[in-house]
C-alpha cells in the first residue's frame, strides 16, 4: 500500500510538472492519455488546472477547451483501435477470454440501442471512462453520436473538476484522495461482475457438455 501511494504521488507530481511546463497543451495531452486507457486520472489533472485558474494563471475557458479536445482525440484513437482491432482480436484470441463472435454481435447491438447513454454517463464513472471507447469501436457505434456524446460528457466532467479545483484552491488534492476510494470500489465491482459472468459461462459450458 505504501508503494502504491508513493507511485501515485510520483505520477501526480509528474502530471503537475507537465501542466506547469506545457500549460493548456499539457492539460490536453494528459486528458488524451486518460481516454486511451493510460493511468492518468482526470481527478489528478483538472483540479490542479482549476487551482491555477484560481491563482489567475490560466483561463477556465481555455482549460475546458483543451481538456475536452484532448478527451475526444484520445477517445477517437481508442474507438478506432476497437473498430479495427476488436473483431480480429476476438476472432483470434477471444476463446482465451471466453469471448466469441456472438459476444461481439451482442456488443454491436448494445451500442446500437444504448450507445449514446452509455458513452455519456461513462464519462462520470471512474475506470469505466478509460475503457468505454474500445467496445464502442468494436461495436461499430455511430461515429457522429459517439463524438457528440463524448464531447458533451467529457466537457461537463472536465468543467466540474476544474471548478472544484478553483473552489478548493490549495486543497485541490482532496478531490484525488476521495476519487481513489471510488476507483477501488468501482474496480472491485467490475471484478465481481466479470467473475460472476465467467462463472455463469463455465457453468453453462459444463451443463452443455454433460448433456452431450
Amino acid at each position: 500500500m505504501v508503494l502504491f501511494n508513493s507511485m501515485t504521488e510520483y505520477l501526480v507530481q509528474f502530471f503537475i510538472g507537465i501542466i506547469e511546463r506545457a500549460g493548456y497543451a499539457g492539460v490536453g495531452f494528459l486528458m488524451m492519455l486518460e481516454s486511451m486507457v493510460a493511468p492518468v486520472p482526470s481527478e489528478a489533472v483538472m483540479p490542479f488546472a482549476g487551482f491555477l485558474w484560481a491563482r489567475g494563471m490560466m483561463s477556465p475557458w481555455l482549460i475546458i477547451l483543451f481538456s475536452t479536445l484532448g478527451s475526444i482525440i484520445g477517445s477517437l484513437i481508442s474507438y478506432y483501435i476497437g473498430k479495427w482491432g476488436g473483431r480480429l482480436f476476438i476472432e483470434k484470441y477471444g476463446k482465451y477470454f471466453l469471448l466469441n463472435q456472438h459476444h461481439l454481435e451482442m456488443t454491436e447491438k448494445f451500442f446500437a440501442r444504448y450507445g449514446s447513454k452509455a458513452i455519456f454517463f461513462s464519462r462520470f464513472i471512474p475506470v469505466v471512462r478509460h475503457l468505454i471507447s474500445l467496445p464502442a469501436g468494436a461495436g461499430k457505434m455511430n461515429l457522429f453520436k459517439f463524438s457528440v456524446y463524448t464531447i458533451i460528457g467529457a466537457g461537463l466532467w472536465n468543467s466540474f473538476l476544474t471548478y472544484l479545483g478553483f473552489y478548493l484552491g490549495t486543497r485541490w488534492e482532496e478531490i484525488r484522495k476521495y476519487s481513489e476510494i471510488m476507483d477501488i470500489i468501482i474496480i472491485l465491482l467490475i471484478i465481481v461482475v466479470v467473475g460472476f459472468w465467467i462463472f455463469k459461462r463455465l457453468k453453462r459450458k459444463t451443463a452443455s457438455s454433460q448433456m452431450l
